[in-house]
Protein backbone atom coordinates (compact mmCIF):
# COMPACT_ATOMS: atom_id res chain seq x y z
CA UNK A 1 0.00 0.00 0.00
CA UNK A 2 1.04 3.61 -0.74
CA UNK A 3 1.42 5.84 2.07
CA UNK A 4 -1.76 7.91 1.17
CA UNK A 5 -3.76 4.69 0.97
CA UNK A 6 -2.19 3.98 4.69
CA UNK A 7 -3.11 7.10 5.44
CA UNK A 8 -6.89 6.67 4.22
CA UNK A 9 -7.55 3.16 5.72
CA UNK A 10 -6.33 4.68 9.13
CA UNK A 11 -9.04 7.65 8.91
CA UNK A 12 -11.42 4.81 7.79
CA UNK A 13 -10.44 3.08 10.95
CA UNK A 14 -11.02 6.02 13.19
CA UNK A 15 -14.96 6.23 11.74
CA UNK A 16 -15.64 2.53 12.33
CA UNK A 17 -14.59 3.16 15.98
CA UNK A 18 -16.25 5.96 16.12
CA UNK A 19 -19.18 4.53 14.96
CA UNK A 20 -19.32 1.67 17.40
CA UNK A 21 -19.16 4.25 20.25
CA UNK A 22 -15.55 4.22 20.96
CA UNK A 23 -13.93 7.36 21.75
CA UNK A 24 -10.96 7.33 20.39
CA UNK A 25 -9.10 9.90 21.90
CA UNK A 26 -10.71 9.73 25.51
CA UNK A 27 -9.34 12.37 28.64
CA UNK A 28 -7.77 10.09 30.75
CA UNK A 29 -6.99 6.32 32.26
CA UNK A 30 -6.74 4.94 35.47
CA UNK A 31 -3.47 2.85 35.64
CA UNK A 32 -1.71 0.28 38.00
CA UNK A 33 1.32 0.45 37.07
CA UNK A 34 3.55 1.82 33.91
CA UNK A 35 5.29 -0.57 31.69
CA UNK A 36 8.77 0.16 33.65
CA UNK A 37 7.32 -0.06 37.01
CA UNK A 38 5.63 -4.01 35.96
CA UNK A 39 9.44 -4.88 34.51
CA UNK A 40 11.41 -3.32 37.34
CA UNK A 41 9.02 -4.72 40.11
CA UNK A 42 8.99 -8.03 38.39
CA UNK A 43 13.10 -8.43 38.26
CA UNK A 44 12.45 -6.90 41.82
CA UNK A 45 10.35 -9.53 43.15
CA UNK A 46 7.67 -7.07 44.19
CA UNK A 47 5.25 -8.19 41.31
CA UNK A 48 4.61 -11.83 41.23
CA UNK A 49 3.44 -13.64 38.34
CA UNK A 50 -0.47 -14.44 37.88
CA UNK A 51 -0.59 -10.84 39.14
CA UNK A 52 -3.12 -8.20 37.69
CA UNK A 53 -1.96 -4.85 36.16
CA UNK A 54 -3.56 -2.03 34.13
CA UNK A 55 -0.85 -0.65 31.91
CA UNK A 56 -0.58 1.70 28.81
CA UNK A 57 1.81 2.38 26.15
CA UNK A 58 1.93 2.83 22.39
CA UNK A 59 1.43 -0.36 20.05
CA UNK A 60 5.37 -0.66 18.08
CA UNK A 61 4.41 -4.33 16.79
CA UNK A 62 1.73 -6.79 16.19
CA UNK A 63 1.72 -10.44 15.24
CA UNK A 64 -1.33 -11.93 14.32
CA UNK A 65 -1.84 -15.57 14.57
CA UNK A 66 -5.39 -16.74 14.24
CA UNK A 67 -7.58 -16.99 17.40
CA UNK A 68 -4.27 -15.08 19.28
CA UNK A 69 -2.15 -12.30 18.56
CA UNK A 70 1.16 -10.65 20.29
CA UNK A 71 2.08 -7.22 20.53
CA UNK A 72 4.50 -5.30 21.73
CA UNK A 73 3.91 -1.12 23.56
CA UNK A 74 6.06 0.85 24.74
CA UNK A 75 5.97 3.71 27.25
CA UNK A 76 8.93 6.12 27.97
CA UNK A 77 11.34 3.70 26.18
CA UNK A 78 10.13 0.48 28.28
CA UNK A 79 8.45 -2.17 25.99
CA UNK A 80 6.27 -5.07 27.03
CA UNK A 81 4.76 -7.68 24.94
CA UNK A 82 0.67 -8.14 25.37
CA UNK A 83 -0.69 -11.48 24.67
CA UNK A 84 -4.53 -11.08 23.36
CA UNK A 85 -6.98 -14.53 22.96
CA UNK A 86 -10.51 -14.38 20.81
CA UNK A 87 -11.65 -16.88 23.84
CA UNK A 88 -10.57 -14.55 26.57
CA UNK A 89 -11.46 -11.23 24.48
CA UNK A 90 -14.77 -12.36 22.92
CA UNK A 91 -14.94 -12.27 18.97
CA UNK A 92 -16.38 -8.56 18.87
CA UNK A 93 -13.21 -7.14 20.98
CA UNK A 94 -10.90 -9.77 19.01
CA UNK A 95 -11.80 -8.71 16.14
CA UNK A 96 -11.97 -4.87 16.26
CA UNK A 97 -7.97 -5.55 17.06
CA UNK A 98 -7.45 -7.68 14.07
CA UNK A 99 -8.70 -5.05 11.90
CA UNK A 100 -8.97 -1.53 13.35
CA UNK A 101 -6.42 -1.25 15.63
CA UNK A 102 -3.01 0.32 14.28
CA UNK A 103 0.79 0.08 15.06
CA UNK A 104 1.34 3.71 16.48
CA UNK A 105 -2.25 3.23 18.30
CA UNK A 106 -1.81 4.18 22.17
CA UNK A 107 -4.17 1.50 24.21
CA UNK A 108 -4.73 0.62 27.95
CA UNK A 109 -4.64 -3.13 28.60
CA UNK A 110 -5.62 -5.01 31.70
CA UNK A 111 -4.44 -8.62 32.25
CA UNK A 112 -2.29 -10.77 34.55
CA UNK A 113 1.30 -11.67 33.55
CA UNK A 114 2.58 -14.49 32.80
CA UNK A 115 6.11 -15.10 31.13
CA UNK A 116 6.41 -17.45 27.59
CA UNK A 117 8.15 -20.37 26.48
CA UNK A 118 10.97 -17.78 25.65
CA UNK A 119 11.04 -16.62 29.21
CA UNK A 120 9.70 -13.04 27.75
CA UNK A 121 7.30 -11.52 30.34
CA UNK A 122 3.87 -10.56 29.30
CA UNK A 123 0.23 -9.52 29.95
CA UNK A 124 -2.41 -12.13 29.08
CA UNK A 125 -5.36 -9.19 28.01
CA UNK A 126 -8.79 -9.25 29.14
CA UNK A 127 -9.36 -6.46 28.18
CA UNK A 128 -8.14 -3.40 26.29
CA UNK A 129 -8.71 0.27 25.08
CA UNK A 130 -8.21 2.69 22.75
CA UNK A 131 -6.35 5.58 23.87
CA UNK A 132 -5.26 7.96 21.04
CA UNK A 133 -5.72 6.81 17.48
CA UNK A 134 -2.79 7.40 15.26
CA UNK A 135 -3.50 8.18 11.51
CA UNK A 136 0.22 7.98 9.96
CA UNK A 137 2.06 5.17 10.13
CA UNK A 138 5.81 5.14 12.05
CA UNK A 139 8.54 4.97 9.79
CA UNK A 140 10.31 1.39 9.25
CA UNK A 141 13.44 2.24 8.12
CA UNK A 142 13.93 5.45 9.58
CA UNK A 143 17.98 4.82 9.98
CA UNK A 144 17.94 4.32 6.34
CA UNK A 145 16.74 8.32 5.45
CA UNK A 146 19.17 10.25 4.27
CA UNK A 147 17.62 13.49 4.37
CA UNK A 148 18.90 14.35 8.25
CA UNK A 149 16.87 17.70 8.00
CA UNK A 150 13.95 15.43 8.05
CA UNK A 151 15.28 13.82 11.64
CA UNK A 152 15.18 17.35 12.81
CA UNK A 153 12.15 18.54 11.51
CA UNK A 154 10.16 15.83 12.84
CA UNK A 155 12.27 15.31 16.17
CA UNK A 156 9.16 13.46 17.81
CA UNK A 157 9.34 10.75 15.01
CA UNK A 158 13.13 10.55 15.49
CA UNK A 159 13.34 9.98 19.48
CA UNK A 160 10.57 7.60 18.92
CA UNK A 161 11.99 4.98 16.64
CA UNK A 162 15.78 5.98 17.50
CA UNK A 163 16.77 4.91 20.84
CA UNK A 164 20.32 6.92 20.58
CA UNK A 165 18.38 9.98 19.44
CA UNK A 166 16.64 9.76 23.19
CA UNK A 167 19.45 8.74 24.74
CA UNK A 168 21.44 12.41 23.67
CA UNK A 169 18.55 13.86 25.05
CA UNK A 170 18.38 12.01 28.61
CA UNK A 171 21.87 12.63 28.86
CA UNK A 172 21.34 16.75 28.32
CA UNK A 173 19.17 16.24 31.00
CA UNK A 174 21.67 14.68 33.22
CA UNK A 175 24.45 17.33 32.26
CA UNK A 176 22.59 20.42 33.20
CA UNK A 177 21.37 18.62 36.72
CA UNK A 178 24.67 17.92 37.96
CA UNK A 179 25.94 21.01 36.70
CA UNK A 180 23.18 22.84 38.98
CA UNK A 181 24.39 20.42 41.87
CA UNK A 182 28.05 21.27 41.26
CA UNK A 183 27.06 24.72 41.85
CA UNK A 184 24.77 24.64 44.30
CA UNK A 185 27.12 22.54 46.44
CA UNK A 186 29.88 25.48 46.24
CA UNK A 187 27.39 27.52 47.53
CA UNK A 188 26.10 29.17 44.30
CA UNK A 189 22.89 30.13 43.74
CA UNK A 190 20.36 30.21 41.26
CA UNK A 191 18.92 33.56 39.61
CA UNK A 192 16.78 34.33 36.32
CA UNK A 193 17.21 37.35 34.49
CA UNK A 194 15.19 39.24 31.88
CA UNK A 195 15.24 37.77 28.44
CA UNK A 196 14.03 41.11 26.86
CA UNK A 197 16.64 43.91 26.89
CA UNK A 198 16.15 47.46 26.16
CA UNK A 199 19.97 47.80 25.44
CA UNK A 200 21.59 44.41 24.19
CA UNK A 201 24.48 44.11 25.75
CA UNK A 202 26.73 41.52 27.72
CA UNK A 203 28.84 40.22 24.20
CA UNK A 204 29.75 41.28 20.64
CA UNK A 205 26.71 39.63 18.69
CA UNK A 206 23.98 41.11 16.31
CA UNK A 207 20.71 41.32 18.41
CA UNK A 208 16.87 40.12 17.16
CA UNK A 209 14.65 43.00 17.67
CA UNK A 210 11.39 42.71 18.90
CA UNK A 211 8.85 45.05 20.06
CA UNK A 212 6.65 46.23 23.28
CA UNK A 213 3.45 48.11 22.39
CA UNK A 214 1.75 48.57 25.43
CA UNK A 215 5.30 50.47 26.57
CA UNK A 216 5.87 51.72 22.80
CA UNK A 217 9.75 50.54 23.07
CA UNK A 218 12.11 48.57 20.96
CA UNK A 219 13.69 45.31 23.08
CA UNK A 220 16.51 43.38 22.11
CA UNK A 221 15.84 39.60 22.79
CA UNK A 222 18.95 38.51 25.24
CA UNK A 223 22.18 37.68 23.41
CA UNK A 224 23.94 37.39 26.99
CA UNK A 225 23.09 37.51 30.60
CA UNK A 226 26.20 39.15 31.91
CA UNK A 227 25.39 42.63 32.79
CA UNK A 228 22.33 41.61 34.63
CA UNK A 229 24.43 39.34 36.42
CA UNK A 230 26.73 41.49 37.14
CA UNK A 231 24.14 43.89 38.72
CA UNK A 232 23.58 41.39 41.00
CA UNK A 233 27.09 41.40 42.02
CA UNK A 234 27.34 44.32 42.61
CA UNK A 235 23.70 43.93 44.62
CA UNK A 236 25.58 41.39 46.85
CA UNK A 237 25.62 38.09 45.70
CA UNK A 238 29.11 36.63 45.96
CA UNK A 239 28.29 33.83 43.75
CA UNK A 240 25.47 33.28 41.38
CA UNK A 241 24.56 31.50 38.26
CA UNK A 242 22.16 31.23 35.72
CA UNK A 243 21.68 28.38 33.04
CA UNK A 244 19.69 30.89 30.37
CA UNK A 245 18.29 30.94 26.60
CA UNK A 246 20.42 33.38 24.80
CA UNK A 247 19.45 34.77 20.87
CA UNK A 248 22.04 35.92 18.60
CA UNK A 249 21.26 37.05 15.19
CA UNK A 250 23.89 34.92 13.35
CA UNK A 251 24.71 32.30 10.34
CA UNK A 252 23.52 28.81 11.32
CA UNK A 253 26.01 25.50 11.08
CA UNK A 254 27.01 22.68 12.89
CA UNK A 255 27.99 24.74 15.53
CA UNK A 256 25.76 28.00 15.92
CA UNK A 257 21.88 27.86 16.36
CA UNK A 258 20.06 31.45 17.02
CA UNK A 259 18.97 29.93 19.86
CA UNK A 260 21.05 28.65 22.10
CA UNK A 261 22.10 27.32 26.17
CA UNK A 262 24.43 28.50 28.07
CA UNK A 263 25.64 28.71 31.62
CA UNK A 264 26.77 31.94 33.04
CA UNK A 265 28.39 32.36 36.72
CA UNK A 266 30.30 34.79 38.52
CA UNK A 267 32.21 34.82 41.78
CA UNK A 268 33.38 37.26 43.71
CA UNK A 269 37.02 38.09 44.94
CA UNK A 270 38.34 36.22 42.40
CA UNK A 271 39.97 36.25 38.86
CA UNK A 272 40.56 34.41 36.14
CA UNK A 273 43.36 32.39 37.14
CA UNK A 274 40.59 31.12 39.73
CA UNK A 275 38.17 30.20 37.04
CA UNK A 276 40.36 27.81 35.31
CA UNK A 277 41.14 25.93 38.01
CA UNK A 278 37.67 25.75 38.83
CA UNK A 279 36.64 24.72 35.16
CA UNK A 280 39.00 21.92 34.76
CA UNK A 281 37.62 20.84 37.90
CA UNK A 282 34.09 21.04 37.05
CA UNK A 283 34.38 19.45 33.55
CA UNK A 284 36.26 16.65 35.62
CA UNK A 285 33.62 15.85 37.75
CA UNK A 286 30.90 16.17 34.79
CA UNK A 287 33.20 13.88 33.39
CA UNK A 288 33.16 10.99 35.77
CA UNK A 289 29.46 11.66 36.61
CA UNK A 290 27.97 11.13 33.16
CA UNK A 291 30.92 9.18 31.30
CA UNK A 292 32.34 7.62 34.13
CA UNK A 293 35.94 8.37 32.61
CA UNK A 294 37.82 11.12 32.02
CA UNK A 295 38.99 9.27 28.84
CA UNK A 296 36.49 9.61 25.71
CA UNK A 297 36.33 9.61 21.82
CA UNK A 298 34.93 12.64 19.97
CA UNK A 299 34.55 12.16 16.44
CA UNK A 300 37.88 10.11 16.13
CA UNK A 301 39.94 11.45 19.26
CA UNK A 302 40.79 9.76 22.23
CA UNK A 303 40.04 12.74 24.42
CA UNK A 304 41.93 13.56 27.98
CA UNK A 305 40.43 15.45 30.44
CA UNK A 306 43.10 14.85 32.87
CA UNK A 307 44.43 17.80 34.90
CA UNK A 308 46.33 20.21 34.45
CA UNK A 309 45.19 21.52 30.77
CA UNK A 310 47.68 23.32 28.40
CA UNK A 311 47.58 26.94 29.44
CA UNK A 312 49.24 29.44 26.14
CA UNK A 313 49.23 32.85 25.36
CA UNK A 314 46.81 34.14 22.70
CA UNK A 315 49.62 35.30 20.73
CA UNK A 316 51.78 32.23 21.01
CA UNK A 317 49.19 30.17 20.24
CA UNK A 318 48.75 31.82 16.48
CA UNK A 319 52.93 31.65 16.74
CA UNK A 320 52.79 27.82 17.85
CA UNK A 321 49.79 26.51 15.66
CA UNK A 322 50.04 28.53 12.91
CA UNK A 323 53.75 28.63 12.59
CA UNK A 324 54.42 32.08 11.94
CA UNK A 325 56.74 34.26 13.47
CA UNK A 326 55.82 35.85 16.85
CA UNK A 327 57.34 39.55 15.91
CA UNK A 328 55.01 39.30 12.77
CA UNK A 329 51.85 39.20 15.26
CA UNK A 330 53.12 41.99 17.22
CA UNK A 331 53.18 44.15 14.39
CA UNK A 332 49.66 45.88 13.14
CA UNK A 333 51.03 45.98 9.23
CA UNK A 334 52.24 42.40 9.31
CA UNK A 335 49.26 41.37 10.74
CA UNK A 336 46.88 42.87 8.12
CA UNK A 337 49.17 41.12 5.16
CA UNK A 338 48.78 37.93 7.02
CA UNK A 339 45.52 38.15 6.94
CA UNK A 340 44.92 38.49 3.34
CA UNK A 341 47.05 36.13 2.90
CA UNK A 342 43.89 34.12 4.63
CA UNK A 343 41.28 35.45 2.90
CA UNK A 344 40.31 37.34 5.25
CA UNK A 345 38.45 40.94 4.77
CA UNK A 346 40.45 43.31 6.78
CA UNK A 347 37.69 46.37 6.17
CA UNK A 348 35.07 44.25 8.18
CA UNK A 349 37.78 43.37 10.79
CA UNK A 350 39.52 46.86 10.65
CA UNK A 351 40.97 46.35 14.01
CA UNK A 352 44.63 45.07 14.95
CA UNK A 353 42.80 42.54 18.01
CA UNK A 354 39.73 42.09 15.44
CA UNK A 355 41.83 40.79 12.73
CA UNK A 356 44.21 38.68 15.18
CA UNK A 357 41.32 37.19 16.10
CA UNK A 358 40.06 35.90 12.60
CA UNK A 359 43.91 34.10 12.36
CA UNK A 360 43.36 32.69 15.51
CA UNK A 361 39.97 30.83 14.42
CA UNK A 362 41.55 30.27 10.77
CA UNK A 363 44.68 28.70 11.78
CA UNK A 364 44.41 27.73 15.58
CA UNK A 365 40.70 26.30 16.77
CA UNK A 366 40.65 23.09 15.11
CA UNK A 367 43.68 22.27 16.01
CA UNK A 368 43.18 22.66 19.83
CA UNK A 369 41.68 19.00 20.44
CA UNK A 370 42.49 18.12 24.15
CA UNK A 371 41.47 20.74 26.80
CA UNK A 372 43.37 23.98 26.12
CA UNK A 373 43.23 27.53 27.84
CA UNK A 374 43.90 30.34 25.16
CA UNK A 375 44.69 33.22 27.47
CA UNK A 376 45.10 36.86 27.11
CA UNK A 377 43.00 37.96 24.55
CA UNK A 378 43.15 41.71 22.79
CA UNK A 379 41.20 44.55 24.43
CA UNK A 380 39.16 45.35 21.41
CA UNK A 381 37.67 42.62 21.25
CA UNK A 382 36.88 42.27 24.97
CA UNK A 383 35.08 45.15 26.32
CA UNK A 384 33.88 43.80 29.80
CA UNK A 385 37.37 42.42 30.85
CA UNK A 386 39.72 43.67 32.70
CA UNK A 387 42.91 45.17 31.51
CA UNK A 388 46.22 42.99 32.36
CA UNK A 389 48.76 45.29 34.82
CA UNK A 390 51.04 47.32 32.99
CA UNK A 391 49.64 45.88 29.26
CA UNK A 392 47.59 48.14 27.61
CA UNK A 393 46.50 45.93 24.99
CA UNK A 394 46.05 42.68 26.21
CA UNK A 395 43.18 41.52 28.83
CA UNK A 396 42.32 38.81 31.19
CA UNK A 397 40.55 36.36 29.64
CA UNK A 398 40.50 33.06 28.38
CA UNK A 399 38.60 30.51 26.61
CA UNK A 400 38.24 27.07 27.04
CA UNK A 401 38.64 25.15 23.62
CA UNK A 402 37.90 21.21 23.53
CA UNK A 403 37.78 18.89 20.00
CA UNK A 404 38.54 22.05 18.20
CA UNK A 405 35.77 24.05 19.04
CA UNK A 406 35.35 26.77 22.09
CA UNK A 407 33.59 25.30 24.79
CA UNK A 408 33.57 28.33 27.53
CA UNK A 409 35.09 31.85 27.93
CA UNK A 410 35.77 33.53 30.68
CA UNK A 411 37.09 36.91 32.35
CA UNK A 412 38.21 39.10 35.28
CA UNK A 413 35.37 41.38 35.11
CA UNK A 414 36.15 45.25 34.44
CA UNK A 415 34.65 46.85 37.29
CA UNK A 416 36.36 50.32 37.01
CA UNK A 417 33.11 52.57 35.99
CA UNK A 418 35.14 55.06 33.92
CA UNK A 419 37.40 52.83 32.19
CA UNK A 420 34.05 51.15 31.02
CA UNK A 421 32.36 53.89 29.93
CA UNK A 422 35.64 54.89 28.00
CA UNK A 423 35.05 51.14 26.45
CA UNK A 424 31.72 51.36 25.21
CA UNK A 425 32.37 54.80 24.04
CA UNK A 426 35.28 52.85 21.80
CA UNK A 427 32.70 50.18 20.60
CA UNK A 428 29.90 53.30 20.16
CA UNK A 429 32.68 54.50 17.18
CA UNK A 430 33.13 50.76 15.96
CA UNK A 431 29.10 50.15 15.73
CA UNK A 432 28.91 53.57 13.64
CA UNK A 433 31.18 53.01 11.55
CA UNK A 434 29.32 49.79 10.57
CA UNK A 435 30.34 46.66 12.94
CA UNK A 436 26.54 45.83 14.13
CA UNK A 437 28.24 43.16 16.93
CA UNK A 438 29.84 45.84 18.55
CA UNK A 439 28.44 46.34 22.41
CA UNK A 440 26.20 49.20 22.71
CA UNK A 441 26.38 51.96 25.55
CA UNK A 442 24.41 51.02 28.42
CA UNK A 443 24.51 53.93 31.30
CA UNK A 444 22.47 52.07 33.49
CA UNK A 445 25.53 49.29 34.02
CA UNK A 446 27.81 52.01 34.68
CA UNK A 447 25.80 53.71 37.19
CA UNK A 448 25.65 49.88 39.16
CA UNK A 449 29.29 50.05 38.66
CA UNK A 450 29.73 53.14 40.16
CA UNK A 451 28.31 51.89 43.59
CA UNK A 452 31.11 49.61 43.39
CA UNK A 453 31.65 45.98 42.17
CA UNK A 454 33.98 43.64 43.96
CA UNK A 455 36.87 42.52 41.79
CA UNK A 456 34.89 39.43 39.96
CA UNK A 457 35.52 36.71 38.03
CA UNK A 458 32.39 35.25 35.53
CA UNK A 459 32.51 32.17 32.94
CA UNK A 460 30.36 31.24 30.21
CA UNK A 461 29.74 27.76 29.31
CA UNK A 462 27.95 26.38 25.95
CA UNK A 463 26.01 23.81 27.17
CA UNK A 464 24.95 22.57 23.90
CA UNK A 465 28.48 22.58 22.59
CA UNK A 466 29.17 20.84 26.19
CA UNK A 467 26.44 18.46 25.06
CA UNK A 468 28.05 17.63 21.62
CA UNK A 469 31.95 16.56 23.34
CA UNK A 470 30.21 14.09 26.08
CA UNK A 471 27.52 12.50 23.21
CA UNK A 472 30.08 12.33 21.00
CA UNK A 473 27.69 14.61 18.18
CA UNK A 474 29.38 16.52 15.23
CA UNK A 475 26.46 18.94 15.26
CA UNK A 476 24.46 21.36 17.56
CA UNK A 477 21.60 20.83 15.60
CA UNK A 478 21.72 17.06 17.30
CA UNK A 479 21.84 18.15 20.89
CA UNK A 480 19.00 20.72 20.32
CA UNK A 481 15.46 19.22 20.57
CA UNK A 482 13.96 21.67 17.87
CA UNK A 483 16.79 23.43 16.00
CA UNK A 484 15.69 26.38 13.87
CA UNK A 485 15.06 25.56 10.40
CA UNK A 486 13.61 27.33 7.50
CA UNK A 487 10.28 26.44 6.46
CA UNK A 488 9.96 23.67 3.89
CA UNK A 489 7.64 26.38 1.54
CA UNK A 490 10.93 28.16 1.47
CA UNK A 491 13.64 25.23 1.13
CA UNK A 492 16.03 26.25 -1.79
Amino acid sequence: MSLEDIIKQRFKNLEILKERGINPYPARCELTHSVKEIKEGYKEGKIKEEEKVVTAGRIMSIRIHGKASFANIKDDNFYIQIYLRKDILGSEKYNLFKKHIDIGDFISVKGNLFITKTGELTINVEDYNILSKSLRPLPEKWHGLKDIELRYRQRYLDILVNPEVREIFVKRSKIIKKIREFLDERGFIEVETPMMHPIAGGALARPFVTYHNALDMKLYLRIAPELYLKRLVVGGFNKIYEINRNFRNEGISIQHNPEFTMLEFYIAYKDYNFLMEFTEEMFTHLAKEILGDLKFEYQGNLIDLTPPWKRINFIDAISEYGNIEKEKLLNKETVFDLAKKFDIDVSKTKTYGKTLMKIFEEVVEEKLIQPTFILDFPIDISPLSKRKENDNFLVERFELYIGGREIANAFSELNDPIEQRERFILQQKERTSGDEEAHMMDEDYILALEYGMPPTAGEGVGIDRLVMLFTNSPSIRDVILFPLLKPKSEKR
